[in-house]
């Protein structure tokens, strides 16, 4: 990671209210995200927490309320949002992803084997992602937070698979991006190793 950079986006949400079909989810929920916090979503199972990350991402339009951006001229290009799914081709290998990564996001080339190295993966980087392990692949998913640095990382489950190693890593990548002034925000049911700036539950 690149101690230099430096972030500044803020989020406001107000009043928001989020539907799936004809049932409201929540409704009049409001928070801010300043430059460095971690935010975490609570809550049981379907009560809106992937669909508050898809309608902060611009994937899902809400009922009403507001979502604003400060600092960033193209909300859609400072962010990423990692789903609880990892998105991987089982035939390509590991590097492949991050470097499809990289040239779909913007990355820079040299950051392709710094990420892999990052998340522990460079000695299986030439293997096909139907060998690797799920906590395995679940560290691929993460490279592409660091193969294309973005300001607001939007993730769903993101210690999904992850054992106490997998889990540190993802601790110590949420404290380096929020002390670059980084936003995050998380969905889990579980507590997560760094403890959040905000917890927000939804009921």
């Amino acid at each position: 990671m690149d101690g230099s950079r430096s972030f500044q986006l803020t989020l406001r949400v107000e009043r928001l209210a989020i539907a799936r079909g004809t049932r409201t989810l929540f409704s009049d929920l409001s928070f801010d995200a300043a430059p460095g916090a971690f935010v975490a979503l609570r809550g049981p199972n379907g009560v809106g927490k992937t669909s508050l990350l898809r309608a902060l991402a611009g994937f899902l339009r809400p009922l009403s309320g507001r979502i604003a951006f400060a600092g960033a001229d193209e909300p859609a290009l400072a962010l990423h949002l990692l789903g609880h799914r990892d998105g991987l081709k089982a035939s390509l290998d590991a590097r492949a992803h991050v470097r499809y990564w990289a040239g779909l996001l913007g990355g820079e080339p040299s950051a392709i084997e710094p990420a892999l190295a990052r998340v522990g993966l460079s000695a299986v980087a030439d293997l096909p992602a139907r060998v690797l392990s799920q906590g395995q692949g679940r560290r691929l998913s993460l490279a592409r937070l660091l193969v294309a640095p973005r300001a607001l990382w939007l993730l769903d489950e993101p210690s999904a698979s992850l054992d106490a190693a997998g889990k540190a890593l993802l601790a110590s990548m949420i404290d380096e991006h929020c002390g670059q002034g980084g936003v995050v925000i998380a969905a889990a049911h579980e507590e997560f190793a760094r403890a959040p700036t905000q917890t927000i539950v939804l009921a």
